[in-house]
């Protein structure tokens, strides 16, 4: 069925295309024609011809048992990633913060009422949630969210909140909004966000915010530890300083780069 409140320009063939992408969750990298159809509202003869359709452009393949997507997948990801030229102005920052603290660190961008990863340099722990690019989890509950959230209005906050997590993540921490907005304001005053297991056990992390030339907030980037490692104490006062001397420079980074012009040759 066609979805409501849509422009008269809204290709619907397009959207149910991205729907059979998005049915692929963790956990089930091969699904039937029936999984696929049901998990994206579709019909199955529609389902079907989607899947073929984007064997033939090599996202997606038939496996025993099924359909899988293949890695031409991540195109779709990286090429905004790409576009902004926000890795390339932040990677040799992050390596060097991840030497220093010899922690993981990450970059991302609020989108509704989660955040999703953009950037990450990783160092190879065992930690409670796995992390990669594209990963999303909901915003209030991470250091990096809280970050991405203080900056926007109050107004702004109540409306990206009453957006629905597609993180399939349950929180262990949910305030009200009295505590909420505390826990912003604070952020605000600060400069920079912490999260103690309140996504989950044994993440701690803290974060801080990416500006542009302007001084809105672009992003938000991170120190994350397993907190069975990595006191509060240690997070605050030795990884917190490294992580806001990177935070500058990337934003000095990149105010710079946004002001060269960019010329592409063919």
């Amino acid at each position: 069925m066609a979805r409501g409140d849509t422009g008269p320009d809204f290709i619907e063939a397009l959207a149910r295309g991205l729907d059979v992408i998005r049915a692929f969750q963790p956990g089930r990298p091969v699904m039937s024609l029936t999984e696929v159809a049901t998990a994206a509202g579709l019909a199955r003869p529609t389902a079907r011809r989607i899947l073929l359709t984007l064997q033939e452009l090599g996202y997606a393949r038939q496996e025993a048992g099924g359909f899988a997507l293949t890695p031409r997948v991540l195109e779709l990801g990286v090429t905004y990633v790409r576009s902004m030229g926000l890795w390339e102005v932040a990677r040799p920052h992050l390596e060097r913060l991840v030497m220093q603290t010899h922690e993981s660190s990450s970059i991302a961008q609020l989108d509704g009422s989660d955040i999703v990863y953009v950037a990450r340099v990783a160092v190879p722990k065992i930690v409670a949630l796995s992390v990669q690019i594209g990963t999303r989890f909901p915003a209030l509950q991470t250091s990096l969210g809280k970050v991405l959230l203080a900056a926007l209005s109050p107004a702004e906050v109540e409306r990206v909140l009453t957006e629905p997590s597609r993180s399939g993540i349950e929180p262990r921490w949910r305030p009200d909004p009295q505590e909420r907005d505390a826990v912003l304001r604070e952020v605000r005053a600060k400069g920079w966000a912490m999260t103690d297991e309140q996504l989950a056990l044994g993440i701690r992390s803290v974060a801080a915010p990416l500006r542009d030339g302007l001084g809105n907030v672009i992003a938000a980037v991170n120190v994350n530890a397993h907190a069975a490692e990595t006191s509060i104490d240690k997070l605050t006062e030795v990884h917190l300083p490294l992580l806001l001397k990177a935070a500058g420079a990337i934003s000095a980074d990149w105010a710079v780069y946004q002001e060269v012009p960019h010329v592409t040759a063919s």
